[in-house]
């Protein structure tokens, strides 16, 4: 009896032929390395939710981007905890804050060897812990936000950022950034737009690894995406992309894998996932247990967002998963 199926389990015989006829791969070149640089610290301090990663010192900060350089890894984002904050996270744009001069560290360590990417918001520098200013009803004011994101912009893009990642969420983010960038001269400097960031419970990790905590026990649905709506986030990347956007994110990654389908099959421009701190905990405190071995775990989780159809991805794994595909 003749079994039509038998040929494509012929393919998967053995894994120098699943190699050959793989549709997806995770490579090194996807890769995007989240880092952050505190203000103040002598020694890199551990963030004990988010095992293996550190707040860093400006010099073991060096340190790193030179070994992500020597592993291919092409890219890195950067956080920033200052020493201190205000109400309207004045630290942010200070040309001596902890950004901007590590900006300049990294580019004279290694010019162009790496794609330095800032996050641009204003929620580590808050002492309410929002993504922006909040007006005399203690709500986040959209419009007086976007001005201050001007001015977070221009000051990361004099440092040397390559490209600018507004994660807010505010309407007209985009635009307002891209009118100041050129009209600074700055028409070099890309934006990779946080289009579609929903509001997750998955993000727990990220602010132990910043400090930051929301005032009074609030939180950010009035400006995140709602995790129930694909649709609307799909209008959300679509504004983006019309205001200006060089490469839009989804954030997280795996529970948004249809968000990441439908924006692939949409729209033409680089699509970027952030495989986020809580996605990451998880994978690092199972595989510690012993219930799974966390490096295959991670390698399945980011070829399924590569199948979806992201072209770079964001992850605390960067590292581990570089050094896996050296071997």
């Amino acid at each position: 009896m003749s079994f039509p199926q038998r040929r494509l389990r012929r393919l998967r015989r053995t894994p120098t032929l699943r190699r050959l006829v793989a549709e997806t791969r995770v490579a090194v070149d996807d890769l995007v390395a989240p880092l952050f640089v505190r203000e103040g610290i002598d020694e890199p301090q551990p963030i004990r939710s988010l095992p293996g990663v550190v707040q860093h010192t400006r010099d073991s900060l060096r340190k790193e981007v030179r070994e992500l350089v020597s592993l291919g890894i092409p890219a890195a984002i950067l956080f920033g905890v200052p020493a201190r904050k205000d109400a309207q996270g004045s630290a942010a744009w200070d040309p001596d804050g902890i950004v901007q001069v590590a900006l300049g560290d990294l580019r004279d360590e290694v010019g162009d060897d790496l794609v330095l990417i800032t996050d641009l918001c204003l929620d580590e520098y808050t002492d309410h812990g929002h993504c922006g200013v909040l007006d005399g009803a203690g709500q986040v004011d959209n419009d007086a936000t976007l001005e201050l994101y001007a001015e977070v912009a221009l000051a990361q893009a004099g440092a040397g950022a390559d490209i600018v990642a507004p994660s807010g969420m505010m309407d007209g983010q985009v635009a307002a950034i891209r009118d100041a960038l050129d009209d600074a001269g700055h028409h070099t400097v890309a934006i990779l737009a946080y289009a579609a960031k929903f509001a997750s419970a998955l993000y727990g990790p990220f602010r132990d690894a910043v400090d930051v905590t929301i005032a009074d026990g609030g939180d950010r649905r009035g400006y995140q995406q709602d995790p129930a709506n694909a649709r609307e986030a799909l209008e959300e990347i679509r504004l983006d992309v019309l205001e200006g956007a060089d490469m839009v994110m989804v954030k997280p990654a795996v529970p948004y894998l249809d968000v990441i389908c439908r924006a692939r099959a949409e729209i033409d421009l680089p699509i970027a996932a952030y495989h986020v701190s809580g996605e990451y905990s998880m994978i690092k405190a199972a595989g510690a247990n012993g219930w799974i071995d966390a490096t295959a775990v991670a390698l399945e989780q980011l070829l399924a967002i590569r199948r979806a159809g992201a072209d770079l991805v964001l992850t605390y794994f960067a590292r581990e998963i570089a050094e896996e595909l050296a071997d």
